[in-house]
């Protein structure tokens, strides 16, 4: 029988914990783009940028913003590793 990797630990509001957060990462979903993982959160994908009462029932996106800064960008947290 295989071990199953413990889950994610909740930092609250939807966000999950990750052995990454806060470092340098290659997201493979997006060309090699690189970004520091800003947060493991679901994604409310509709257009209302008023104030969220409710945690979404929707499954966690990696949250990336560029090096020098910009636009963050979402992907799949399976896509993403330790930039070298």
């Amino acid at each position: 029988m295989t071990p199953r990797a413990p889950a994610a630990r909740s930092l609250g509001l939807g966000h999950r914990e990750h052995p990454l957060l806060g470092r340098l990462v290659v997201d493979h979903a997006h060309d090699d783009r690189i970004g520091f993982l800003r947060a493991i959160a679901p994604d409310t994908k509709d257009d209302n940028p008023g104030l969220v009462l409710r945690i979404p029932d929707t499954p966690p996106v990696a949250w990336l913003a560029p090096e020098g800064g910009g636009l963050e960008w979402t992907t799949d947290p399976a896509a993403i590793e330790a930039a070298r």
